[in-house]
């Protein structure tokens, strides 16, 4: 009885997912706000429109998936538990694992250099 419950709470919480990551491919292509790209503690990089085709595709495919796993299940019955639960398991970690990879690249691999105090002449 106890995974039945689990399998729904999972099964809910798929919604507000899939909400968030089209949400945020679609203020990053219609409304071109790149203030949720590749962020690293909050900030985004310095050149954030240049990864902003990337996050978005990431977080569309993301949100499409998941949304494709809620109508398979609740629309048509279409999956199995043990199909729908690896497809949406799967499908949050890469997201997650391409986002973090993503941002890591937007901001750089090493630590930051500190600026070098201007020379006296």
């Amino acid at each position: 009885m106890s995974i039945f419950f689990l399998n729904w709470i999972f099964l809910l919480a798929l919604f507000p997912v899939a909400f968030f990551w089209l949400r945020r491919a679609w203020r990053i292509y219609a409304r071109q706000d790149f203030s949720e790209v590749a962020l690293k503690r909050g900030v985004p990089p310095a050149n954030a429109e240049r990864y902003a085709p990337y996050e978005m595709v990431i977080n569309l495919v993301g949100g499409v998936v998941m949304v494709g796993v809620l109508v398979a299940v609740l629309g048509f019955q279409a999956l199995e538990r043990q199909d729908w639960i690896a497809i949406a398991g799967s499908t949050l970690w890469i997201k997650l694992f391409a986002s973090f990879a993503l941002s890591r690249q937007a901001h750089g691999l090493g630590p930051k250099k500190k600026a070098s105090p201007p020379e006296k002449v």
